[in-house]
């Protein structure tokens, strides 16, 4: 049996095929399995020239960091963009095809691009379901998440919305619901946390993530090893090689390190460690206030990722510290006088923590599907 709700994801940072999944997986437990499948159009309809340009993005963000956010910048504020979108004409053609043999009450896409292929087959005479979006960043949010149109937006936060209405977006398309993350951390919030450090006299839990391209990472790991006061726990993703080295210096350590590899125990490490050090990612970001674990930021993307770190700061719950001195440094002013600092930053997570994000956006998924007018008639904006 077709899916009820079709998701659309892509590869293009982490974010949009975290949200994707979290969604599904609520939308699947709350309505039954199957009522949800996701999609990545541009794996499915090019699958060497999405390998080879997921390879580029990552080159550029992580390696010219600068020429990326005066390209971010520029597809922000470009009319030209939308008109090259006539390009994916191969991505379009798959698309029309999935909804006409499958038809899905609702789409839902966790990565912008799609709302212009869904606008094109609309103007070509293509009766669809309803659309909406799912923004996976917040604050810094470029305008192609809302120029072609939807029948609504779901954001992970009060700011984030205000940046859509001071674009021009109806409030009431606007849906704040926080970012969906899997249903693990509300199933376990009351039941994992990290040791209480006023009391107990427990040792400081560090987790270190290291992303791919992530500056000084080996540097930073060899710093946090050499302290003898903290538990250490390194997740170094596929990096073989990066994984021996820190094993070794880890090894005869008062304090226990963990050198992970990949894992999908991320979820779980973040809710029983103190505090996370990682780039600012916007499914990382979300997690880590998601299980109320101050965020430690040693990088950012430039564009999408600013706004992640800014929510940490407005908020009060995080540091940015780009160097690994300056990371050692602010666990340090963090874990000094039984932890003050860090407590600080713990309780000042609680108020933005939005836990049921994946299941209220599901509902209102599910809710679309009654015939009317605002639901099945989403207004979209000509292409030029």
């Amino acid at each position: 049996m077709p899916a009820q709700i079709l998701i659309l994801t892509a590869g293009y940072g982490e974010g949009h095929n975290a949200a994707a999944r979290a969604l599904a997986a609520a939308c699947d437990t709350n309505y039954g399995p199957g009522t949800a499948r996701v999609v990545d159009l541009f794996a499915l309809s090019r699958p060497r020239f999405n390998q080879i340009s997921r390879r580029a993005y990552i080159a550029t963000i992580n390696g010219a960091p600068r020429l990326w956010s005066s390209l971010y910048a520029w597809v922000d504020r470009s009319n030209l963009v939308p008109r090259c979108f006539w390009l994916l004409g191969r991505e379009r053609r798959l698309l029309a095809r999935i909804l006409a043999e499958e038809k899905p009450a609702v789409i839902c896409s966790t990565y912008p691009v799609y709302a212009f292929l869904i606008a094109r087959l609309q103007n070509e005479g293509q009766s669809l379901p309803p659309h909406f979006n799912v923004v996976t960043d917040s604050i810094s949010i470029n305008s192609l998440w809302w120029r072609a149109g939807a029948a609504g937006w779901f954001v992970p936060n009060p700011d984030s919305a205000a940046v859509m209405r001071a674009a021009g977006i109806d409030p009431e398309d606007l849906h704040i619901t926080g970012f969906p993350v899997p249903a693990f951390f509300s199933d376990y919030a009351s039941r994992l946390s990290p040791p209480d450090l006023a009391s107990s006299g427990s040792a400081p839990r560090i987790l270190y993530i290291i992303n791919s391209g992530t500056n000084c990472a080996a540097e930073t790991a060899r710093l946090l090893l050499a302290e003898t006061d903290w538990e250490i726990t390194i997740a170094v993703g596929r990096d073989a090689a990066l994984q021996n080295e820190l094993t070794r210096l880890s090894a005869g350590r008062a304090l226990p390190a963990y050198i992970l590899g990949w894992t999908d125990q991320i979820p779980h490490l973040l809710m029983t460690h103190h505090v996370v050090i990682s780039k600012a990612g916007g499914a990382t970001t979300q997690e880590a206030i998601a299980a109320r674990c101050p965020m430690i930021v040693n990088q950012i993307v430039p564009g999408q990722e600013e706004g992640n770190y800014e929510l940490l700061r407005r908020t009060g719950a995080g540091a940015l510290a780009t160097t690994p001195t300056a990371v050692i440094q602010t666990l340090r002013k963090a874990f000094s006088d039984r932890g003050a600092v860090w407590l600080q930053w713990r309780n000042a997570l609680a108020p933005i923590v939005r836990n049921d994000a994946a299941k209220e956006i599901a509902r209102h998924l599910i809710a679309a599907r009654t015939p009317n007018e605002k639901a099945t008639t989403p207004t979209f904006a000509p292409l030029p």
